[in-house]
Formats: structure tokens, C-alpha cells, sequence
């Protein structure tokens, strides 16, 4: 835990007069300074001193225009850098509006601090509410300060939420917002209140010889060994390059969760499994006789609903939960990957020869279907998409969103951070899209099934890597859910792009329950020019019609980028995503986004 700074700031002021306490906030505000590079916010009467605080003094303040937007600027924030975000509103209704992508963080395992107002120590106002006992019903811990040294108390729920991997909220009683802080205390001396029901994340530990015997045995006897990494191996000190090492040296084949794409490189490397891979590729993925899991969350849509693995073969889960065991798995290991996966290598030789694969392995052995170009779902070429819809047309006129995303691949600049807000349109992009890296692909929302996350997400992900172009892709019924934070986007953004895919409906309920009997009315949307809201806000924007009206896209790319481009696609709503077929083929009708990790 780290050490309390006892230095003149944050818990000291110098004045004209001398030496007098830091106000509570100042004590809060220091501690920002010390864990975090940014803020996300939006202010009111509850946080307005500690903003107040940070900005006079110059901390980056990057406001939103909604308080769930400032959650969720600060997850992706964190799923873009690696680095634990910190976020600020104030109390009620601002506490309130976060709930979403509080519960989103939680869900999808998201270091982040939340710093908001509360009720007065002593005790509730009219318009007062329990925001502990609402936390805990997301899953997430409150952290409500006294003036016993506060700083201490917000290094500790740093702390935690880094340990843990879990949003953490700290709340300030308006009452203390200009009272001085009283004494130091140790750090490990402060109370966090652990609402009950809410189970502690362990301090990873290296992994026991008991733990990894089964493990070690069924690596050492499989044929057709498979390795599949989620984000946790992404999010593990040294594990991605540990998981390289170990499939080299077992001749392992690889595959990702969508999130952790790209996280193997390219030698073995299937793709994404579940709803969003190549169906050759998982093919081979099936053929596996041993499957290790590291740090995926094994969700329905992930496993392709039981069908990703074969039946007869060897599962193995590592995950830092304890809880997160899943009914597939054979043998269960509860760690850090990057642990797990270095006490492995230790246990193997450099290569396949020495464990015992003369032949090289699986790897050597088993060619990965060739992919010279992404292609469609169906597995047809991209050109013959495109010469029998020159236009990018789909057959009722509308533009055909398959063709529109495979053009993108071409146009957009390569150096990009993609960020998907939930809906039927989640896959066209990983399908056809490449990325430069694992932590540039960002789907929000997924993990609580929501959308309207979209627009302030993508202000995290700029903000984390304002050196690229960061690339939104939402539909209309999401889009519009989250329209105050275009501003945000559009004032924040170096180079950004926001692609919608406007099928004026909400397209995952047309498909899923107006396909079934269900009235449609409610799943209609009245169609809004997305580029002339865009262009209102101060980004440039078209609203394309045809594959040829993606020209003006590419000219604002080779101009260098700059600004933001608003691109509404108005597609087909006879064009229905594979994997929604799917899902609703091998599956009770799901809810909007389907979850990935």
C-alpha cells in the first residue's frame, strides 16, 4: 500500500500567516494529483471544490456534457491506456445518472475511482439518498470520507480498485467540504465500508504446484493444444509476451476474446472466437483436444453458445475470480495470468522438440487459413461483395452495411482506436476492420447490455491516445441516447470519426422480436441526419448514399485528420448480422448488445 506523503501538500497549506490544514478536498485533490493523469467530470454543488481545486492549480479537467458520461469517459480511458481512470460528479442526481456505467465498470472489471458528493455526516436532506447501499447494487464499494486524513483514505481506494480490478466510489459528505483535515493516520488504518453481499478480490499470488499439476498434465498430453486469451491477459503485467512464449513453446495454436485482439501476434493466431470469428478459423479452434483459458470471461456469445470447443476436449480456466468458474471448465485455476503463465514456461522446454512434438506441434502441422483480405461472413470475397452492389447497395436501395465497413478498412487511417457503442451493427467491424493493437478496439457497454455509451467513451479513448484517430461506430438508437457528448467528442478530439449505422430503428429488437410476431412500431425510429447534427456542433460530416460518397471521407483523411468527421450510413434493415442469426438460432432471444470480453 502506498506510504502517506507527509509533505507540506496536500494535507498542509502555506499562507500568508503561516502553516494552516488542507480542507478535505485539497486532502482529495492532492492524492489526484499523485494517481491520475486526467480527470472526467461534470460539476455541481458536491465535487465543485475539489474541481476547483484541480483546475486552478492546472490538472487536465476533461468535462462531459452527462454524469454517466464521466464513467464512462473514465473506462475507456482505462481500456485504451492500461491506466486506472478517475472520474468526478456531484451527489443525487448526479450520483444517480452514473449508475449505468458504474454497473458497466463493475461488470467488465474496470479500475476506476469515482469521486462524488454525499449526503452531510449529519445525516440525510430532503432530497438525500442512500448512494452506498445504490453502489453496492451495481457491485461496487463506497469509500465516504472523514477528515482523519482523507488523502490516505483515496490512496487506499486506489489502491483497491488497481488490486481488485473494480470501479470504487469515494464519497465526500457536503459538510466537509471546507473543514480542515484533523490529524495523519496511517493509510492501512482507514475504514472502507465493504457494503455486505460485495466479495473481496484477492492480492494475486503466484500460483501453488498443486494448482498447476493438472494444468501441466493436460498440456503435456494434448495433441492439439489451444490457447485463448481475454482481456485479463491483457491487463496482467508481462502476460501477453508470456502467453507468446508458452504457445512457441508447447506449438500451441491461439485464439482471443474480441477484446484482446491482436493480443498474440501473428504466428498461430486464429482471431477472435465466438460470435465475431472467422467460421474457418473456428473450425479449427473446435478441433482442439486441450483448451487453456486465460483471463475470458467464457460468456454465452464468446463460447458460441457451447459451440466453440469441442465436446471431448480438455478445458482449463485461469482467472484472478474465484467466482468466474465456468460450467465447461475441467480444471479451474484462480490467479493472475501473468503468474500463471510464467510459472508454466518455467515448467516447459524452449521448443516443441523438447516437450516432446517432433513434428512440431499443432502449429506446424495445421496451416491457418489464408485471409489476404477480410472478408464477408459468408466467407465471399470483398470484391465480389462489391461488384454485385457497385453502388454499395442493398437490394431494398439502402446502403449495404457489410460493403460500407470493408471500405472503411481502406479509408480510415490505419493508427486508429475503434470504440463501439452496443446493437445489431457490434460485428460488421470486428469482421472487417484490422487494429493496430489490443487496447485499440473498445466495446462499451456490452458487459451490462446497454448502449448509449458510445459518444463519451470515445472521449476516454481520445484523450488516452490523442496520437491516433479515434473511430466511433454507434447506430441511431444509441446515438441518440448519448447526443449531448458528440459535443464533448467534438471539443476533445484531435482526430476523431463517428460512423453511424442508421437503420432508423432499434435494429437488435427489429431483428430479434419483430421477426417473431412482435409489433413494430416501438422498434422505429424517425431518421436524423447524424452529419448535419455533427456539423451543428462544429465536426465536418455526410451523410453518404452510395460506396462513391465515401470519397469525401477519404479526402478529409488525406488532408491529415483533423478535427472530427460525422459519416451517417444509412443502411438496410434487411441486412442481418451473422452472428445476431446466429444467436437467435442457438439461443433464447438475448437483449440488445450481446456480451463479448
Amino acid at each position: 500500500m502506498t506510504a502517506v506523503n507527509q509533505t507540506l501538500m496536500p494535507d498542509h497549506t502555506e499562507t500568508g500567516r503561516g502553516v494552516r490544514r488542507a480542507t478535505v478536498p485539497q486532502a482529495v485533490a492532492g492524492v489526484v494529483r499523485e494517481r491520475a493523469e486526467v480527470l472526467f467530470g461534470l460539476m455541481g454543488n458536491g465535487n465543485a471544490h475539489l474541481i476547483s481545486e484541480l483546475t486552478s492549480t492546472g490538472f487536465p479537467f476533461v468535462t462531459v456534457r452527462h454524469e454517466a458520461g464521466a464513467v464512462a469517459a473514465a473506462d475507456a480511458y482505462h481500456r485504451a491506456s492500461g491506466r486506472i481512470g478517475t472520474a468526478s460528479v456531484t451527489y443525487g442526481a448526479g450520483f444517480t445518472n452514473t449508475l449505468t456505467s458504474l454497473a458497466e465498470a463493475a461488470l467488465a472489471r474496470i479500475p476506476l475511482l469515482l469521486i462524488v458528493g454525499d449526503s452531510p455526516t449529519t445525516g440525510p436532506r430532503s432530497f438525500d439518498i442512500d448512494q452506498v447501499a445504490m453502489a453496492a447494487a451495481a457491485g461496487v464499494e463506497t469509500v465516504r470520507l472523514d477528515a482523519r486524513d482523507p488523502a490516505a483514505q483515496v490512496r487506499a481506494a486506489y489502491d483497491r480498485a488497481e488490486a481488485g480490478r473494480r470501479p470504487v466510489v469515494v464519497a465526500i459528505p457536503y459538510d466537509l467540504v471546507e473543514v480542515p483535515v484533523e490529524a495523519f493516520v496511517e493509510a492501512n488504518q482507514s475504514a472502507i465500508d465493504q457494503p455486505a453481499g460485495l466479495t473481496q478480490t484477492p492480492v494475486p499470488e503466484a500460483p501453488s504446484a498443486a494448482g498447476l499439476e493438472p494444468i501441466l498434465a493436460a498440456l503435456r498430453g494434448a495433441d492439439r493444444p489451444l490457447l485463448m486469451a481475454g482481456r485479463g491477459v491483457l491487463d496482467s503485467p508481462d502476460a501477453p509476451e508470456a502467453l507468446r512464449e508458452l504457445a512457441d513453446r508447447l506449438g500451441a495454436l491461439l485464439a482471443t476474446s474480441v477484446m484482446a485482439r491482436n493480443i498474440a501476434g501473428p504466428e498461430g493466431d486464429l482471431g477472435i472466437a465466438g460470435g465475431f470469428g472467422r467460421l474457418e478459423r473456428v473450425d479449427l479452434m473446435r478441433q482442439a483436444d486441450v483448451v487453456l483459458v486465460l483471463g475470458a470471461s467464457m460468456n454465452p456469445f464468446q463460447m458460441r453458445y457451447g459451440t466453440v470447443f469441442g465436446p471431448e476436449a480438455t478445458v482449463l480456466q485461469v482467472d484472478v475470480d474465484p467466482h468466474r468458474r465456468h460450467e465447461r471448465t475441467d480444471h479451474f485455476l484462480a490467479g493472475d495470468t501473468g503468474m500463471v503463465l510464467r510459472a508454466l514456461i518455467a515448467r516447459f522446454g524452449a521448443s516443441p522438440v523438447e516437450n516432446g512434438r517432433h513434428d512440431g506441434g499443432w502449429r506446424a502441422r495445421q496451416p491457418i487459413p489464408a485471409s489476404p483480405r477480410l472478408a464477408l461472413p459468408t466467407n465471399s470475397a470483398p470484391e465480389a461483395a462489391i461488384d454485385a452492389a457497385p453502388e454499395g447497395l442493398a437490394p431494398d436501395g439502402r446502403l449495404d452495411p457489410r460493403t460500407m465497413a470493408l471500405a472503411l478498412e481502406e479509408i480510415l487511417p490505419g493508427e486508429r482506436t475503434f470504440v463501439q457503442d452496443g446493437g445489431h451493427f457490434i460485428g460488421w467491424i470486428p469482421l472487417m476492420c484490422s487494429v493496430p493493437d489490443p487496447r485499440s478496439h473498445l466495446f462499451v457497454g456490452t458487459a451490462f447490455q446497454s448502449i448509449g455509451l458510445g459518444f463519451p467513451s470515445a472521449v476516454g479513448a481520445a484523450v488516452a491516445r490523442p496520437d491516433r484517430t479515434t473511430v466511433l461506430v454507434t447506430g441511431d438508437g444509441g446515438g441518440l441516447m448519448a447526443l449531448a457528448d458528440l459535443e464533448s467528442f467534438v471539443k476533445q478530439a484531435r482526430s476523431g470519426v463517428v460512423v453511424v449505422f442508421n437503420d432508423a430503428a432499434y435494429g437488435a429488437e427489429l431483428h430479434q422480436y419483430a421477426s417473431r410476431g412482435l409489433h413494430e412500431q416501438a422498434m422505429l425510429i424517425d431518421e436524423v441526419d447524424f452529419a448535419a447534427v455533427g456539423r451543428a456542433f462544429g465536426a465536418e460530416g455526410i451523410k453518404a448514399r452510395s460506396l462513391q460518397d465515401l470519397d469525401v471521407l477519404r479526402g478529409w483523411v488525406e488532408r491529415g485528420a483533423e478535427g472530427v468527421f460525422v459519416l451517417d450510413l444509412p443502411i438496410s434493415q434487411d441486412v442481418v448480422a451473422e452472428y445476431m442469426t446466429e444467436s437467435m438460432a442457438g439461443a433464447a432471444p438475448a437483449p440488445r448488445p450481446l456480451p463479448v470480453e
